[in-house]
């Protein structure tokens, strides 16, 4: 993100922190593990279709559908490190790496996705700005901005029951997602730039119902696309849902500085090698907030220093493992 390394926004303790951070080479690119990684994942996803292929017309080709699933999300923690420029140091490198996973792998649209994730990142759990809030359901406190404060009808049954339906309501964030896509690119559909967008969105849904039908039968066909996004939204919907659900939000127009806000807001995750796996790096969720363009393998090195900061200008460091964060975020809607 632009945004990602500028100071100005922040107390002097923040300049000096960013400062200690770059000395530490903590900005610099990481190629040879991004190299890797976009390899062997992949891969990983080509070879979930070749078992898909080789099994053929079956239901054990469902277990197939959950592995890609995962391998999808794993894509997708890759596309939105591409889309902080993490990756490479030229915005187009990053930009065609993020449409070949985004667009043509996964069917997500990368333009879409960039400006509104900038826009999360700029304005975290701020109400009537952050467009991650109320994402699937009605968020904590985000009926606030209504202005006769009440809401009716199905808005205010899933305000009831968002608690109960936190989890069921996951397994369709895929769907919200690729209609948003579609949604943008009809209307950007005058821009030059979003013809390649276009195209590979519509060439990726082609060529994935052709194939499921084409090897399945219609039943299986069905419940294989159904198990494919069940567990791709799912998995999505659990790695993000953890970083700021249960945090402070904040009123439209909030006034306070860059590290403040990004710092109150977000949650990190406990635990070792598995857990930064699992969450795609999103488990250093405070210092990516504070430094969005750092490589996702700096984040850990840079956590002794951001936790210091932290302390040291008593913003606090929330952290929690990943189960008990589960729990805060559905206690904080069961109170809302």
């Amino acid at each position: 993100m632009q945004t990602a390394i500028t100071t100005e926004a922040g107390p002097r303790e923040f300049q000096q922190l960013t400062l200690a951070v770059r000395a530490a080479g903590l900005f610099e690119r990481r190629l040879g593990y991004y190299g890797v990684k976009v390899v062997v994942t992949v891969a990983a996803f080509g070879a979930g279709w070749l078992g898909f292929f080789l099994l053929g017309d079956s239901w054990a080709t469902l277990a197939i559908a959950a592995f890609l699933g995962v391998a999808a999300t794993q894509l997708g923690f890759l596309g939105h490190d591409a889309g902080h420029r993490q990756i490479f140091e030229s915005r187009r490198a990053n930009r065609l790496l993020g449409l070949g996973i985004g667009n043509g792998l996964i069917g997500l649209s990368y333009g879409w996705w960039v400006p509104k994730h900038n826009a999360h990142h700029a304005h975290p759990n701020e109400l009537g700005r952050d467009p991650d809030i109320g994402v699937g359901l009605p968020s904590a406190g985000a009926h606030r901005d209504d202005p006769d404060g009440e809401l009716h009808g199905v808005a205010r049954w899933l305000d009831r029951w968002q608690a109960q339906l936190f989890f069921p309501l996951m397994l369709l964030r895929s769907t919200g997602l690729y209609v948003s896509g579609f949604q943008d690119v009809i209307r950007r559909r005058r821009e030059r730039s979003v013809l390649t967008e276009g195209a590979l969105l519509v060439a990726h849904v082609a060529l994935y119902l052709t194939v499921v039908f084409w090897v399945l039968s219609p039943t299986k066909a069905i419940a294989f696309i159904a198990v494919h996004q069940a567990a791709f939204s799912l998995y999505l919907g659990c790695s993000f849902a953890p970083n700021h659900k249960g945090m402070p939000l904040l009123e439209d127009g909030t006034e306070m500085c860059f590290a403040r806000r990004q710092v109150i807001t977000a949650r990190n995750l406990s635990g070792g090698r598995l857990t930064g796996f699992l969450f795609g790096g999103l488990n250093y969720q405070i210092e990516h907030h504070l430094f969005p363009t750092m490589p996702r393998p700096n984040l850990a090195r840079a956590q002794a220093m951001v936790r210091a900061f932290c302390h040291d200008n008593q913003l606090g460091y929330a952290e929690a493992r990943p189960l008990a964060s589960y729990v805060l975020a559905v206690r904080a809607l069961q109170v809302a």
